[in-house]
Parts: structure tokens; sequence; C-alpha cells
């Protein structure tokens, strides 16, 4: 048992890491290619990839739709090509400091979620969820406005991209509500579906910027010099964070494997620190909150899961991150 925990708990580990260190790689690849191709060829090969994996688990019958090829399109579509393409192209369009507001913005998911689930179903969380919430987006703010409100807000060409991130995040949080759709399906089977139908739509939206001319296709140098980029992102946060996430939080329980959501800012942290970029206090600060409310949120839900029954909810509406990439 204990073996299998120390299993669950390096999966849950690496998974986040490589989330963590997903932006900044990106942010490197994007000196050379702009973040629409750079998606299509990542996700173009993780695509076909995880078919191969489903047919050989599960045969030809798992590609049937079931009546429910709609509802996959749609949160496909949510994730592949809202979350995908905005996030990065929200993040290359403020530069360097996009590094840390995507990150960011990825480990506010939980929380974000929390607050959709009240939005759409009426469904309240505690009031102590609730203050964490608001501590972890007063965090949010210090990092993306580096403490400086006054001067991001007179900023337009830093509001528009950090609403682009938020809007890709709230797209993977309705791709991972989606998941209670399909309930008897393999996260294998879900997942490969979603992301062939959402990157097909991600490829259409690509086509049609390049014929208007915003992007271009890069050329095969282009690709041989952002090969090794999208190796990583392939491996790594791609395929690599997905399976052994899943296989983690199974093992760990949702509950426990959300802590390792605060290694997603601390590892992009450091790799820019690392990189030479500074980083101000008030991003310390920020990040600190954001970890602050999701540890003590975790805490809380345990000892309310010990001392009463906890609606199945509200244990979703805070663990939803099970489906990331």
């Amino acid at each position: 048992m204990k073996g299998n925990v120390l299993v669950g708990a390096i999966l849950c580990l690496i998974a986040s890491v490589s989330w963590g260190a997903m932006f900044p790689v990106a942010h490197d690849a994007f000196q050379y290619i702009d973040p629409f191709y750079f998606t299509i060829f990542r996700y173009g090969t993780v695509t076909v990839i995880l078919v191969i994996l489903l047919l050989w688990k599960e045969g030809k019958q798992a590609f049937q739709l079931e009546g429910m090829g709609f509802s996959l399109w749609f949160f496909g579509t949510m994730a592949f090509t809202v979350y995908n393409l905005l996030i990065f192209w929200g993040e290359d369009l403020l530069g360097g400091p996009g590094v840390m507001v995507a990150s960011i913005m990825e480990s506010l998911m939980p929380m974000i979620s929390i607050v959709i689930v009240w939005m759409l179903y009426r469904r309240r969380p505690y009031t102590f969820t609730l203050v964490c919430v608001l501590i972890a987006f007063i965090g949010a703010a210090l990092v993306i406005t580096k403490g400086d409100f006054g001067a991001f807000l007179s900023a337009t060409d830093n509001i528009v991209p950090s609403v682009l991130i938020l809007i890709a995040v709230i797209g993977w949080v309705v791709y991972t509500m989606g998941g209670s759709k399909f309930r008897g399906w393999s996260a294998l089977r879900y997942s490969t579906l979603s992301c062939l139908l959402g990157t097909v739509s991600a490829a259409v939206i690509v086509l049609i910027l390049t014929f208007s001319g915003y992007v271009s296709v890069p050329s095969m140098e282009t690709i041989t010099i952002v090969s090794p980029h999208l190796l990583f992102m392939i491996i790594f946060p791609g395929l690599i964070a997905l399976i052994g996430w899943n296989i983690g939080v199974s093992i760990l329980t949702p509950l426990n494997g959300l802590l390792f959501i605060n290694f997603v800012p601390v590892t992009t942290l450091v790799i820019s620190l690392v990189q030479g970029n500074q980083v101000n206090y008030y991003e310390l600060i920020g990040i600190t909150f954001i970890i602050f409310s999701l540890i003590s949120n975790n805490i809380f839900l345990r000892r309310q899961q010990k001392s009463e029954p906890v609606p199945i909810n509200k244990i979703k509406a805070s663990t939803s991150m099970k489906e990331i990439l």
C-alpha cells in the first residue's frame, strides 16, 4: 500500500512539474514560431498517439460516439481549441511576464471551478472555501499586475492578453466538468475522442488565420529549431502528465492529488529565475497567497469529510483537476 502511495505521489509530482515547465518552454519556442502552429503540431501528434493507444487498448468499438458526438466536440473544443490556442496566444502577447501569468491562471483552476459550479448550479461552497478563493484571486492579481494596479489597468496591451488567458482557463474547467457526462467511458476514451474533435476545430481556425494572413506556415528550418520544445511538450505536459496524473489521482484520491497543483507556479518561478528573468516581491507574495489558499482549503475539506458526509458536488467543485493535461 505504501508503495502504491509513493508511486501515486511521484506521478502527480511529475505531472505538476511538467505543467509548470510548460510555459517557459513554450515562451522560448515562441521566439521562432507562432503559438497557433506550435499548438497544432503539438496536439496533432498527441492525438495520433492517443488514437493508437485507444485502438490498442479498447479496439474499434471505442471510437463509436454513441450519440454523444456534439458533446464531445463541444467539450473538446473548449479544451483543445479555446484553452490551448488562447492560453499560449495570451502568453505570447504578454511576452516575458506572460509565463508567470499563464502559470498562475493554471494553478487557479480548482478555485475557478468552485465559482463556476456556484454560478451555474447555485451550489454555494463553504464560507471558508470562499475565503480561500478570494485569497487566491488576490494572489493572482498581485502576480499579474506586479503590484502596480494603476499601470496595469492603463495598459490595454496587458488587459486583453490576460483576458484571453482567463477565458482559456475557464475553457479547460468546462472541459473537465464535462467529463461527468461520459460515465462508463474510460479516461483514455474521453481524452482521445475529445482531443481528436477539439484539435480538428483548432486546425480549422489556424487554417482560417493562415489564409487571412495573420499567421504563416512555418518553414522546415523553424520546425527543426523548435523540435526539442515540441518533443518536450508532447511527451511531458501532454502524454505523461495526462496519463500519470489520472493514475496518480486514482491512487491518492483527487483531494490528495490536488495538493500537487502547488508545484505548477513554483516550478515556473524556479525556471524563470534560472533563465535570468526578474521576479519582484509582489509576485512572490501572490504565489504564496495562492499556495496558502489551496493547501488551507484542502486541509479544511479533509476535516469536513471526517466530521460530516460531504455532498459529492462540493468535492467535485474543489477537485476537478483530474483531467488536466
